[in-house]
């Protein structure tokens, strides 16, 4: 672990660079994801995520350490934050085509699968994609950080500066959520 920057002066500017490549590229996909998943546009996320990149570069020297996932998935959330504070945050969701072709390896390989079997997996994760996009953007957050980030409790209650009481709280109603509309649209 690199120690933090004690002052501008003391650290180069190449040193300061690789402590940034280091800090946020092998997460760059991670925050990609997270805010796609929050504006629900691939332009928007890619702006956001520029934008958080910049904010990253601009305020490195404040991560002293621990988990640096966390700490620029914190920078994206704020970062969309203050886009959506700024912009009416009415933008059209992304199609499921483009969820699915997005390349996130969502689809499993094929494994010896019969067609019948690849079709129903394809349309049990286009139903899955359409009901974590219907959640309240509070409850679609907590799901992302969780399931797919895989950010612990205390990560995510650091990250949405909240207690972890309510991060398991809010993971559950989540969760019930889609377990009812699940359910709703099984027809049970």
């Amino acid at each position: 672990m690199n120690p933090p920057f004690k002052d501008e002066g003391s650290v180069s500017a190449e040193d300061k660079a690789g402590r940034i490549e280091r800090l946020i590229l092998p997460h760059l996909d991670a925050a990609y994801n997270l805010a796609r998943w929050l504006t629900r546009s691939e332009q928007d996320a890619a702006d956001i995520v520029h934008e958080a990149f910049l904010r990253a570069v601009r305020y490195a020297d404040s991560f002293q350490g621990g988990n640096a996932r966390a700490w620029w998935l914190a920078i994206v959330r704020t970062t969309y934050l203050t886009w959506v504070a700024k912009t009416s945050g009415a933008r059209s969701p992304l199609s499921l085509e483009e969820v699915m072709t997005s390349g996130d390896g969502d689809v499993p390989a094929d494994g010896g699968r019969s067609p019948e079997e690849l079709a129903h997996w394809s349309q049990c994760a286009s139903m899955l994609t359409e009901l974590v996009e219907a959640l309240p953007a509070g409850f679609r957050e907590i799901i992302l950080l969780r399931e797919m980030e895989e950010l612990s409790y205390r990560e995510i209650a650091d990250l949405l500066e909240v207690p972890v009481g309510t991060v398991m709280s809010r993971l559950a109603r989540a969760r019930e959520m889609l377990k009812r509309a699940w359910a709703a649209r099984q027809g049970r």
